[in-house]
């Protein structure tokens, strides 16, 4: 059984979606392009979302990894700006967005208003208090490799309604298959039921 990966940092692995780095050439399987908070280069904004617009084929899945991150030395009004302009990209295009957020949760839902595109939270990791709140606001949440051992996330993915949920290595090396088979222990259903439900999702966030 193919298990999809919905966000990862390997250029080769066509089953999932790859996350293309700033400036990179998009593969020929399915990508998500954006600029990262951490990218954001405020002398060559313009340039960068030339870089942005140009390399969109029929293989982009999504915009992102975009968002807001407390941690980056990028002024939160800048990051706001490039996140908005992001957002009205992917509502132009009808793309789904992939959201890269650190300390900012409800700045993020805050813009879910604007948004007509499906946003996901990759990476997600925090308490169940921000999950409700993202969850009440319409977001998906994909999870990682900390399912596999940390225990309070995994009450929180228990929680997390079967269709809003994704599955991704990120940039950590190991098997998204160890991912699956731990999320179908905690959600008590197949393997095959758990895989299906993905893949239809998937197809939720690029069809609607």
């Amino acid at each position: 059984m193919d298990f999809f990966d919905f966000h990862h940092h390997k250029k080769y692995k066509s089953n999932g979606i790859y996350n293309l780095d700033i400036e990179q050439i998009p593969a020929d399987f399915p990508y998500s392009i954006g600029i990262h908070p951490k990218d954001i280069n405020e002398e060559n904004i313009e340039r960068q979302f030339g870089w942005l617009k140009s390399n969109f084929t029929e293989n982009c899945f999504a915009i992102g990894e975009c968002g807001l991150d407390g941690l980056v030395s990028v002024e939160q009004k800048i990051q706001e700006e490039v996140f908005k302009k992001q957002i009205d990209i992917a509502n132009d295009f009808k793309k789904p967005l992939i959201i890269h957020c650190v300390k900012k949760f409800y700045e993020v839902i805050s813009f879910r208003k604007i948004a007509n595109q499906p946003m996901i939270i990759h990476g997600f990791n925090k308490k169940q208090s921000v999950a409700d709140d993202l969850l009440k606001n319409k977001f998906y949440l994909s999870f990682g490799k900390p399912v596999l051992y940390n225990l309070s996330l995994q009450n929180v993915l228990k929680t997390t309604p079967l269709d809003k949920i994704f599955l991704e290595t990120d940039n950590e090396d190991f098997n998204i298959e160890e991912l699956y088979i731990k999320v179908s222990e905690l959600k008590g259903i197949s393997l095959e039921r758990l895989n299906e439900r993905i893949l239809e999702n998937l197809e939720t966030i690029q069809h609607g």
